[in-house]
């Protein structure tokens, strides 16, 4: 099959991952791959269906993918989580799309495309084995992220994660070191996963720390960042790894969702409020300067005004260096869905926005204090509409946090600076190099 692909990827960096792996399956076929969808005679939309929005998304660009097919495209392939959850409803509805598959499903690409050409419209999913091919890498040259295990076993009551992926899965940890080496020279290496911090519990023995120790080793992987550390998981060995060891890079991405403890049990969460300030201070002391990140729901159903407020002012508490926030949304077949107390969309939004508003100012306060320091930046590249170049400090993770923009006589893609800090905003710094 000679054919040019085209491909739109949407949702996590879990899914990215997939993709790239749909990308290897291309390459490994000797076709050709396109940025300009007009050129693309199969484009390929990996979904998302976390969310309501996301699954409107996801429809919305095989919709918009559709309308190429006045020129060159022949057909679309709509894969991903949203057809593996979905695909009853799906196949008979969205008629655009010629080709289904899973999230297993990478290697039937190919035949269920053939097949298509020959039939008509394949439902192809569930049919792969699993297998994971080799990989095309879609981010920048020195950033790379390693999927370390798929599905999830925390059952939180809001989230559609474990019917859509499964149980909780760990990737052996051969063939994650073996993954890990074929990426190249690599800045740094992002750990993924639904829950980082499980890995290998599946299997009778929780080995996250081991498997840490077992990528440091490797010779062309620089820099270690890991992500999605459930807080009930961050053991005393974890934290001494990342203290110690000097690859990893001192952040941590630790998922909370709320910090009241009538909520936390109705979400499904493991840890409480006691837990998690104990947590925060454990990290703070022992190791210094370390960064954290997480997540929050707001408007989960029954949630009062005064949990809001609570939820605000742990806020200011904790001053976490960054934080995400996302309105709740009512996920048919989970317990929340049918729970009592399901609150406006406009009053989620409000809440949503105000504590936006206090991170913001958290954020602004913690980055001022870097104005006249120096600090090391690697570059990401060039940014257009600034005329600078833009980078990120330890504590900025790629496409997540903020970034550092800066000036310099000149400056190389993947390369650390020192840069000093001239002046900052809410979730961004500027400078120059030193």
């Amino acid at each position: 099959m000679d054919k040019v692909f085209g491909m739109i990827s949407l949702g996590c960096d879990k899914n990215r991952v997939d993709a790239e792996r749909l990308l290897g399956e291309i390459a490994r076929h000797g076709c050709r791959v396109t940025d300009d969808i007009a050129e693309a005679q199969v484009l390929i939309v990996n979904t998302c269906a976390f969310l309501n929005a996301a699954r409107e998304e996801s429809i919305a660009a095989v919709l918009e993918g559709n309308g190429y097919r006045g020129g060159k495209l022949e057909k679309i392939v709509v894969t991903g989580c949203l057809p593996e959850k979905f695909i009853k409803e799906l196949f008979p509805a969205l008629t655009e799309g010629d080709v289904f598959l899973g999230v297993k499903d990478a290697g039937e690409l190919f035949p269920a495309l053939e097949r298509s050409y020959r039939e008509g419209r394949v439902n192809a999913v569930g049919t792969g084995t699993g297998e994971r091919g080799e990989r095309v890498v879609s981010t920048l040259p020195h950033i790379k992220y390693l999927k370390i295990a798929d599905g999830c076993f925390n059952h939180c009551t809001y989230c559609l994660i474990p019917k859509i992926r499964g149980k909780y899965v760990s990737y052996p940890m051969e063939e994650l070191v073996a993954e890990a080496r074929s990426l190249g020279q690599t800045d740094e290496l992002v750990l993924v996963a639904q829950d980082t911090t499980r890995y290998g519990e599946d299997t009778g023995e929780n080995i996250f720390v081991p498997l840490i120790k077992k990528l440091s080793e490797l010779d062309n992987i620089c820099h270690i960042r890991l992500l999605y550390c459930y807080p009930e998981v961050v053991s005393d060995a974890l934290i001494a790894e990342i203290r110690e060891n000097p690859k990893v890079i001192k952040y941590l991405d630790i998922p909370l969702q709320h910090c009241e403890d009538r909520i936390l049990r109705l979400m499904g969460r493991k840890s409480r409020k006691a837990d998690i300030v104990a947590l925060m201070r454990r990290l703070r002391a022992e190791v210094p300067g370390i960064a954290v990140r997480t997540t929050f729901i707001a408007g989960f159903p029954s949630e009062t005004e005064e949990e809001h407020a609570a939820l605000i002012d742990f806020l200011g508490e904790m001053r976490f260096e960054n934080c995400g926030f996302f309105a709740y949304s009512r996920e048919p077949e989970t317990p929340a869905y049918k729970m009592a107390g399901q609150i406006p969309a406009a009053t989620k939004k409000k809440r949503v926005r105000a504590l936006y508003k206090k991170q913001a100012e958290i954020s602004a306060e913690h980055l001022r204090g870097y104005v006249g320091k120096t600090l090391e930046v690697i570059c990401d590249g060039i940014d257009g509409e600034r005329g600078c170049f833009v980078g990120r400090a330890y504590f900025q993770a790629y496409e997540i946090d903020g970034a550092v923009y800066f000036t310099s006589p000149r400056a190389e893609q993947g390369r650390r600076y020192r840069v000093r800090i001239t002046r900052s905003e809410d979730y961004d710094l500027f400078g120059e190099t030193v």
